[in-house]
C-alpha cells in the first residue's frame, strides 16, 4: 500500500525499554510505515533502526515532516517539550504515562492538540487490556475495589516514584470504573531501593460509598497484577497479566433441619468470562492510528482530557501526601482538578 492510498508514517522517540515495545508493534503493522527511530544515544538509535530497517535520528525534531504520528517514550521531564513540538507541527502523539510532571503542562498539551487538530493519546495501556474491557460490562454497583500491582525492583526505574511508574495505571482504571466522585483519600508510602517511593498504599472513599484500596510495589519478588471487585451479587477477580476474569456468584442458599438446630449452606459457582486476548499496546496504537485516519478524512478530533488529567492529578496529590507526611485528604464538593480541566 502506498502513502497515496492512506498508509500512515510513524516514528518512535526513545529507544529504551518501553520505546522498543512501541517500535516492535509498529514494525509488525503492515499498514503503518516505521519511518524513523530517535534516541539521544546515537549508537542505540543506529543499532535499533538497523534491526528494523528504518532510519535513525538523535533529534526528535528531525521526524517532523516525515511522520503522521509518533510514540513518545522518553523520561517524564522531557514529555512536554517533545510532545509539544510534534503537536505544534500537527503530528499526532501517543505519549507514555504519566502525560507530564505537572497538571499545567498536561493541560497545555491538550490545548495545543485542540488548536492544531492533532490527536493526543496518553499511554494508559491497561485500558486496552481485553479483561478490562469485559470488566466494564460486568461491574455495576461496586462496594469494594482492591487493586494490587506488585513486582521486583528494576534498575531502569530511577526517577519516577512507584505512584507514577505503576499505581497511575490502577488509579486510571478505578476512577473510570467507579461512577462517583472521590471524597476521601488516604495515602502511605516508603522508600526501599530507588531513593524515591517504592511501596505505596492508597485508600479512596467515593461519594457512592465505594471503597477502593490500591497497592503498588516495586519491592516484591513475585509479579502480581490483579484487581478484585466486590458487589452485591458477585465477587469479580481480574488478572491483568493473564487477561483473565473469574466471577464468583451466589447460586442459592440451602438449609437443613434437625432436632437441635437449623444449618445453612450457601452454594456458589465460578463463571470464567471469555476474554479476547491481544497485545494491549498494539490495540492502543491501532486506536490512535484510526483516530489519525479519521482526522485526515476531515472528521473532527475528539479529545477527552478530563480522564487523563484526573488520574494525573490524583497521582500528584498522592505523591505530595506521602512526601509531606499527610495521611489523609478530604475533598470539597468540587474536586481540585475539575476547576481547570483542559
Amino acid at each position: 500500500m502506498t502513502r497515496a492510498e492512506g498508509r500512515l508514517r510513524a516514528g518512535v522517540v526513545g529507544a529504551g525499554h518501553m520505546g522498543q515495545y512501541h517500535i516492535l508493534v509498529f514494525a509488525e503493522l503492515w499498514d503503518i510505515e516505521l519511518a524513523g527511530v530517535v534516541d539521544v544515544d546515537r549508537d542505540r538509535a543506529t543499532r535499533v533502526a538497523a534491526h528494523y530497517d528504518t532510519r535513525a535520528f538523535t533529534d526528535h525534531r528531525d521526524l517532523i515532516g516525515r511522520v503522521d504520528l509518533v510514540s513518545v517514550a522518553v523520561p517524564t521531564e522531557q514529555h512536554f517539550q517533545v510532545a509539544s513540538d510534534f503537536l505544534e507541527a500537527g503530528v499526532s502523539v501517543l505519549l507514555e504515562k504519566p502525560i507530564a510532571p505537572t497538571l499545567e503542562e498536561a493541560r497545555e498539551l491538550f490545548v495545543i492538540a485542540g488548536r492544531t487538530g492533532a490527536v493526543l493519546h496518553v499511554g494508559h495501556v491497561e485500558r486496552f487490556n481485553g479483561a478490562v474491557q469485559e470488566l466494564k460490562k460486568i461491574v455495576e454497583r461496586p462496594l469494594l475495589v482492591e487493586s494490587r500491582r506488585l513486582g521486583p525492583f528494576e534498575t531502569r526505574v530511577q526517577k519516577d516514584t512507584v505512584v507514577m511508574d505503576l499505581m497511575i495505571h490502577d488509579l486510571d482504571i478505578v476512577l473510570g470504573l467507579v461512577d462517583s466522585p472521590p471524597r476521601r483519600l488516604t495515602a502511605m508510602g516508603s522508600t526501599v531501593r530507588s531513593g524515591s517511593v517504592d511501596v505505596a498504599n492508597v485508600q479512596i472513599a467515593f461519594e457512592s460509598g465505594t471503597i477502593a484500596i490500591i497497592t503498588a510495589s516495586r519491592a516484591t519478588e513475585e509479579k502480581i497484577r490483579t484487581l478484585a471487585v466486590t458487589q452485591p451479587d458477585a465477587y469479580i477477580v481480574l488478572d491483568y497479566s493473564e487477561q483473565d476474569i473469574r466471577v464468583h456468584r451466589r447460586a442459592a442458599q440451602e438449609y437443613t433441619l434437625n432436632r437441635e438446630s437449623i444449618r445453612y449452606r450457601r452454594a456458589s459457582f465460578v463463571e470464567h468470562v471469555q476474554v479476547h486476548k491481544d497485545n494491549p499496546l498494539k490495540l492502543e496504537i491501532l486506536h490512535l492510528a484510526r483516530a489519525v485516519q479519521r482526522a485526515r478524512a476531515g472528521q473532527p478530533v475528539v479529545l477527552v482530557p478530563e480522564e487523563d488529567v484526573r488520574s494525573l492529578a490524583m497521582a500528584l496529590e498522592i505523591e505530595r501526601m506521602i512526601r509531606d507526611g499527610r495521611g489523609e485528604v478530604v475533598y470539597p464538593s468540587t474536586l481540585p482538578w475539575s476547576d481547570h480541566s483542559a
